[in-house]
């Protein structure tokens, strides 16, 4: 019995942290957008890789009020870390405060929180929003000849990036006065939506030369909808997307989306659990992680195969 202590003190005395496990609840803000069922398993693999890491899932299910309680229980469940990819970006105060009070390392990932400055004990991973529609609209532009009609198709309105993206496609519209903005509409991030969106677009008859969606699943739908009316995406209107996951290079190998820019949900992934590990260990650890951007054409979209 003396023998098996001594050696479990031992092991304890050689790698404290081998017997402590690490708790992380994850709140993801809607599991059925590819993009974040992606990040999310790419958090499940690399959780896996580090011993005594454990992860919670929850889906907020697009739900403010929904993913504060799923904060506040993870609180109360005593978990080591949060980590959080916002539904409204503009609301995540109270979820930070929650944590700030019981003491718990949070992070957020992909979607950055609206306050200018993170607080102590409170982290973010993601990209720079505004660069990706800098990126894509840059191309688009060129390929438009600098001139023409333009249609930007929105993500949601309560996401910052939404706002950035689309912050950075009409910063670069200004060094191109000939290219106009003819419509401008949200469809939630969703394929479905943005068929709907881009057929009432063409139904309306207004002419559009090119539309920048500020993600892949809605260039995607705008590309459906331009075939179904008897279109060439790509000819007779050129469309642009935005995160470069799997559907997005098989829809720009295809031809149906010009450009995408690819977000590194998997970088984003780990690092968001790398970072709530070393918070939790208390070791010396860089706040806010920026991956950078990445333009994708049909000229090197077979660099980004399975990543």
């Amino acid at each position: 019995m003396k023998k098996q202590l001594l050696a479990a003190l031992l092991t304890l005395a050689i790698s404290p942290w081998a017997l402590a496990d690490i708790r992380i609840g994850v709140s993801i803000a809607q599991v059925d957008d590819v993009f974040l069922a992606q990040m999310r398993d790419y958090m499940a693999a690399h959780a896996k890789q580090l011993p005594g890491v454990t992860l919670q899932f929850e889906d907020a299910q697009g739900d403010v009020v929904r993913q504060l309680n799923q904060v506040q229980n993870f609180t109360a469940q005593g978990m080591d870390a949060i980590i959080v990819n916002p539904v409204d970006t503009a609301a995540t105060q109270k979820m930070t405060a929650n944590a700030q009070q019981a003491k718990t390392p949070l992070v957020y990932v992909n979607r950055r929180p609206d306050a200018q400055q993170l607080p102590p004990g409170v982290g973010y991973v993601g990209s720079d929003e505004v660069k990706a529609g800098e990126i894509q609209m840059r191309y688009l532009a060129q390929k438009m000849g600098g001139k023409g009609n333009l249609a930007i198709m929105l993500g949601l309105l309560s996401n910052n990036a939404t706002h950035n993206r689309t912050l950075g496609v009409k910063t670069v519209l200004k060094e191109y006065p000939d290219i106009k903005i003819v419509e401008e509409q949200s469809a939630e991030w969703q394929r479905s939506k943005a068929i709907d969106l881009m057929n009432n677009w063409i139904v309306s008859g207004r002419k559009i030369d090119a539309v920048a969606a500020n993600a892949d699943e809605m260039a995607i739908g705008a590309a459906m909808a331009i075939s179904q009316a008897g279109m060439q995406p790509g000819k007779d209107i050129l469309v642009a997307g935005s995160d470069g996951g799997a559907a997005g290079l098989d829809a720009v190998k295809k031809g149906q989306l010009l450009v995408t820019v690819y977000q590194d949900n998997k970088g984003q992934a780990v690092g968001s659990i790398d970072l709530a590990v070393k918070m939790v260990k208390k070791e010396p650890y860089t706040a806010e992680l920026t991956i950078p951007y990445q333009q994708i054409t049909k000229d090197n979209y077979q660099a980004f195969l399975n990543p």
